[in-house]
């Protein structure tokens, strides 16, 4: 009965392919999250009163940043051994097309990212990195949602077995030779849970900020998204499939682990937020100075 209730899912994790140049669901969502945080950031802008020219540049910036946090986040924390152990391994880490990157290292690199993109560009256009941090949340909620739908067409990191008849058999990763793989039973589908939760909060702060902007203070909508998202991220890792070895056995997993540093950083942002009151517009900001 388990099995005739769950979702079967056998979708090619490749969209198409040329040659032998293929192009993958996950990529395809990946590029899009930018695209989407582009014209997103474009409205920010627009609100606010920014230049339109700073667009271009924070978006390689954020590009550049997420793809190396994020490679470098999936080999030092969670395959040390395999990277660092030997010269090919370490030559990989250099190949993110071979998969593997961790949200909680794109996170670092975004963070370091931004406080040089604020340096550089924020003085002079009314803005500085916790504006930045609070405006990136909620583009980056949108495209965390679109990423976590790619890993969901590549039928990887899901949760634990379930009866519950929204399971998912992932039939691609099933071994047709070992009639008793736990892969032929459903498991939560944890990338969905995942998706859900973050396009539920990137709708959420994009509503605060579009109604209660004048009300709200810089570093509430970053704080408000690190406590939400790494929070939901720690209580989904329970249902999760360890994604490394060496976390059998661990009482909280890598992904709970890194999760607590992000969620007290978002507390402190709310608490910078209550007790500073920096208005959060750059154009708020802007004419108070001239003023």
């Amino acid at each position: 009965m388990m099995n005739l209730l769950a979702v079967h899912w056998n979708v090619n994790p490749v969209l198409f392919q040329i040659g032998n140049l293929s192009i993958r669901w996950y990529s395809l969502l990946f590029v899009s999250g930018f695209i989407l945080g582009y014209y997103i950031f474009s409205w920010f802008f627009r609100r606010e009163k920014v230049k339109q020219s700073l667009l271009d540049p924070l978006l390689y910036t954020l590009l550049i940043a997420t793809i190396i946090g994020a490679r470098l986040g999936h080999c030092l924390f969670y395959q040390p051994d395999y990277y660092l152990g030997s010269w090919s391994g370490f030559l990989e880490i250099f190949m993110p097309w071979k998969g593997g990157l961790a949200s909680h290292g794109g996170a670092i690199a975004l963070i370091i990212a931004m406080i040089w993109f604020a340096r550089k560009y924020g003085r002079t256009n009314g803005f500085d990195f916790v504006w930045l941090m609070d405006h990136l949340a909620m583009a980056v909620a949108f495209a965390g949602c679109l990423i976590r739908l790619g890993n969901l067409f590549n039928s990887e990191i899901y949760g634990a077995v379930t009866d519950l008849p929204w399971g998912f058999i992932f039939e691609r990763n099933i071994n047709p030779a070992d009639p008793a793989d736990p892969d032929r039973l459903p498991h939560h589908p944890t990338q969905l849970y995942e998706a859900l939760s973050y396009l539920v909060l990137g709708i959420i702060l994009i509503l605060i900020y579009k109604f209660r902007m004048n009300r709200t203070f810089r570093g509430f909508y970053i704080g408000s998204f690190l406590i939400g998202c790494f929070g939901m991220r720690f209580i989904i890792e329970f249902i999760k499939n360890d994604q490394v070895a060496f976390e059998a056995g661990m009482a909280l997993n890598m992904g709970q682990i890194l999760s607590i540093p992000f969620i007290l950083l978002g507390i402190g942002f709310l608490a910078y937020a209550f007790v500073r009151k920096v208005p959060s517009s750059a154009a708020s900001s802007a004419a108070g100075r001239l003023g």
